[in-house]
């Protein structure tokens, strides 16, 4: 092998294992942005809950039903469009005692809950149980 094709691979290489550890290094950050991104805004939906629409919002009818879990009852509300995120639920759940064992135990029943409610408002109307119908005697 002549001195020239030496050079030349030698030139070849060095330019591969940049250009690698350049990719190796757009890759980590791209992941950093994206994971502190969307730890943000999870973050922010947790401790700053916005409602899903403007006022007046639309009604809607969830069911909850005997033996639902917290998940359970965060996945309808997830499917009504009634919060933007289940998991985020679950956390504020925690602050809000909504769904533990005791005062606060999830209550089975009809609700009629608003898009334009935040979570906070959402679970606190849970926590109070379903309305009553009123019956003419």
């Amino acid at each position: 092998m002549s001195n020239t094709t030496k050079e030349i691979n030698r030139v070849t290489g060095a330019i591969i294992g940049i250009s690698g550890k350049l990719i190796f290094y757009a890759l980590v950050v791209l992941l950093l942005y994206e994971g502190i991104t969307k730890g943000y805004a999870f973050g922010y939906e947790i401790f700053h809950s916005t409602a899903m629409a403007e006022a007046p919002g639309i009604d809607k009818v969830v069911q909850i039903e005997d033996g639902d879990s917290l998940m359970d009852v965060a996945k309808e509300l997830d499917s009504k469009g009634l919060i933007k995120n289940e998991y985020a639920f679950l956390i504020q759940s925690m602050f809000y005692e909504y769904g533990k064992a005791g005062e606060y135990e999830i209550i089975p029943g009809t609700f009629t809950l608003n898009n334009s409610m935040t979570a906070k408002e959402i679970i606190i109307e849970l926590r109070d149980g379903p309305e009553e119908e009123e019956t003419e005697g």
